[in-house]
């Protein structure tokens, strides 16, 4: 494998890469810590003739309680003891993602944008070649629900759930001004694994921030993967809780590496809302929200097996948040 010819631009202000972004509006991606985005090209995956690097902006970086660059290497987040210590899923999930190697070099951007996979996208170019190609790249049609209008490439990344979880907010960046919105809300959920954003054209994912309530909370997140060493999410559980004595004062569940987008489940935690935490109470919810998702067989693993998994990952999710907040079942 090789990588094809590209311009590579690096803008040392943000508002320099935007202009950039402008320039070669249709014709260029970000690139951030290139952990997915290059190994994409040299499977000749969706070519873009310009790469605007974000290294060198400074504005993209920094890290505090409240704020977190979307610069910021995943290594250094986690070596972060403060973070680990206000937000442990967010540490749970950090330690996650993919090999040391790749967190030395991976952003917190980059894996909230990381590329959505499919059994049928995420292969060579001949591979891809014999078998006709995909609706996500050079073909016409998806190959896992066999049509020609839907994409069911699967979002794979291992941080947004939690934040999510966490109410965290998105900070963005693009040639028609600045806005910040829940972090959920840059997901597509009316999209696809090909239209998966609601972001702007050449909008840039600046910062997360975290509001101070997010620290009475316990978090939490599991991961289900092939190989534990270094495989994207098969099925990615994140919850966030502030108990009182076993009485839910607040409770959010999230999920990622099932569907197209990571998804979070307000209208099942509300109705647990100033209620005590049992354990059937959780079974009961951990069964409601199994039966919410839809996973695709476009893994490694059957989308029965994740589903049924589901139930399991949020409850165990639940679970580590109640140990962690020390309040009894």
């Amino acid at each position: 494998m090789h990588l094809d010819p590209f311009e590579l631009h690096r803008p040392s202000s943000l508002e320099e890469a935007l202009r950039l972004a402008t320039a070669h509006a249709g014709g260029f991606d970000y690139l951030a810590g290139g952990t997915d985005l290059l190994p994409n090209y040299k499977m000749h995956l969706n070519l873009r003739p310009h790469l605007i690097a974000l290294d060198a902006v400074a504005e993209l970086r920094g890290r505090g309680l409240e704020r977190l660059g979307a610069m910021e290497r995943l290594a250094d987040l986690e070596r972060d003891t403060e973070l680990a210590r206000a937000y442990p899923g967010f540490a749970d999930a950090l330690a996650e993602v993919a090999t040391p190697l790749v967190r030395a070099s991976g952003t917190l951007g980059g894996n909230l944008l990381v590329e959505t996979r499919c059994f049928f996208f995420n292969q060579s170019h001949f591979w891809r070649e014999s078998l006709g190609y995909c609706l996500k790249a050079e073909g016409d049609r998806c190959h896992v629900v066999p049509q020609k209008e839907r994409c069911y490439a699967t979002f794979s990344g291992d941080l947004a759930p939690v934040l999510m979880a966490l109410d965290a907010e998105a900070e963005l960046a693009g040639p028609g001004g600045r806005r910040r919105v829940p972090l959920g809300a840059i997901y597509d959920a009316a999209g696809d694994g090909i239209r998966r954003h609601r972001l702007g054209p050449g909008e840039i994912v600046v910062a997360v921030h975290l509001p101070a309530a997010a620290r009475a909370r316990a978090s939490a997140y599991l991961k289900l993967r092939v190989r534990p060493s270094f495989d994207f999410p098969e099925l990615g559980a994140a919850a966030a809780a502030e108990l009182d004595g076993g009485r839910v004062r607040s409770l959010a569940v999230a999920v990622g590496g099932l569907e197209t987008y990571p998804r979070r489940f307000d209208e099942l935690t509300a109705p647990l809302v100033g209620e005590h935490l049992s354990d059937d109470r959780l079974r009961a919810f951990s069964e409601a929200v199994m039966r919410a998702v839809r996973p695709v067989h476009n893994t490694f693993l059957a989308p029965d097996y994740r589903r049924k998994m589901t139930r399991v990952y949020v409850r165990r999710a639940v679970e580590k948040v109640r140990e962690r907040s020390g309040a009894a079942a």
